[in-house]
């Protein structure tokens, strides 16, 4: 029986999971004998509906409901161009491999040869602040020019902006899935999944299709970031959030833990913050983490035979203000200077600066357009200019 239709025949039974796998692992020599095994000995591993569909599928292989189930999912994955990767697959990552119950079927879309990359998950808040947005693209640009893959779990917030910056950077990235791969989730992200596989990088889960998105499949996919990684960078993350159980996941998997301290003040740092000083790196510039696995990445790319992967992408273009396209204001000055990273409400600059409310609205929107302020949670806060950021490392 070849080792992927043994799978699918696996997790289309009622009640399994990956957990299932294992424990037919301990038991049987293969899962191929398993499936083939007497039913008394399956009974303390599968249901009784399992084993009922099992039997079944025994007594009419070619007609059973569950032959029927297994072919569906294989001629909907041969159409859409899925690759089904067994835990045996020579296209399995051996990183993954090592993990404690690694994922023992993998659904990918796009370039299988992505999975062999070295890479770095990013991680954070779904709800980010403008700050945090900006960092984790220009973080992502930075290390996929670097020569690192970028992976992340396709949600809202900082996962996006760690695939869109690693795209800007004409890099590879890789999004993990909490569902079926044939459910993207959130449905917004369908582009940026389009994308993703467009740009030589893929979309990955475990979970069979059909999988609706489930609280408690988010942390099942998190292992999976961390287990494809040589480390985690925490972004933007609250002390009780996904990312840190990542950040967790990352250090039972003898994986390095990066963390990017932000304000004492913002709830989003404080998991950062915690991570820091459990051991986490800090982490000022993407040049910190390249440096920090630079032996890793020279041993990677030579393994796979390859010249080390430097973007070709120009750093983005000049900003409206660089092109002289917005008209200076003498009064921007006097707001720039009383914003700082902290978010100020209108009430609060109103005192700071002594300017009537339409003076200051009107400096801060032309210092929004020009990317040195941004409004975030009913206050302002100050934004690095683009011509201060680090360039790309190309």
């Amino acid at each position: 029986m070849q080792m992927e239709r043994a799978l699918l025949m696996l997790q289309h039974l009622p009640n399994t999971t990956t957990n299932t796998y294992w424990q037919l692992l301990k038991a049987f020599p293969s899962l191929e004998s398993a499936l083939e095994a007497n039913p008394e000995k399956l009974h303390k591993l599968l249901s009784a509906a399992a084993i009922a569909e099992l039997l079944e599928h025994r007594r009419n292989p070619q007609g059973s409901a569950l032959t029927d189930k297994v072919n569906k999912a294989f001629d909907w994955c041969q159409h859409e161009q899925v690759q089904l990767i067994s835990i045996n697959h020579d296209l399995y990552p051996a990183v993954l491999r090592e993990i404690p119950k690694a994922p023992a079927l993998l659904y990918l879309k796009g370039r299988p040869q992505a999975l062999s990359l070295p890479q770095l998950a990013m991680v954070g808040s779904r709800s980010p602040s403008p700050s945090g947005m900006n960092i984790a693209r220009d973080f992502a640009r930075h290390l996929a020019a670097g020569g690192l893959a970028i992976t992340s779990g396709l949600a809202l917030g900082i996962d996006q902006a760690a695939h869109e910056g690693a795209l800007a950077a004409e890099g590879v990235t890789l999004a993990v899935m909490a569902t079926g791969i044939d459910q993207i989730y959130p449905r917004r992200n369908q582009g940026l999944a389009e994308r993703i596989v467009a740009a030589g990088g893929a979309l990955i889960t475990e979970f069979p299709l059909g999988t609706a998105p489930q609280a408690a499949f988010f942390p099942q996919r998190n292992r999976i970031i961390s287990g494809l990684s040589a480390g985690v960078l925490v972004v933007e993350a609250a002390v009780k959030s996904g990312s840190l159980i990542t950040a967790r996941y990352a250090l039972q998997h003898n994986r390095e833990v990066f963390a990017i301290p932000g304000s004492i003040h913002n709830p989003l740092s404080r998991g950062c913050h915690a991570l820091i000083k459990e051991g986490a790196v800090l982490t000022e510039s993407a040049d910190d983490i390249l440096a920090h696995l630079e032996g890793y990445l020279s041993m990677k790319w030579q393994e796979l035979g390859l010249p080390r992967r430097l973007s070709q992408a120009a750093p983005s273009g000049l900003s409206l203000m660089e092109r002289g396209e917005l008209i200076d204001n003498p009064l921007e000055t006097v707001v720039l200077e009383q914003l700082d990273f902290n978010p100020a409400t209108l009430d609060e600059l109103g005192e700071r600066t002594g300017l009537p409310i339409g003076d200051l609205l009107t400096s801060l929107l032309t210092l929004e357009l020009k990317g040195l302020a941004s409004s975030f949670n009913g206050g302002y806060t100050r934004m690095a200019p683009t011509s201060l950021r680090p360039p790309l490392l190309i």
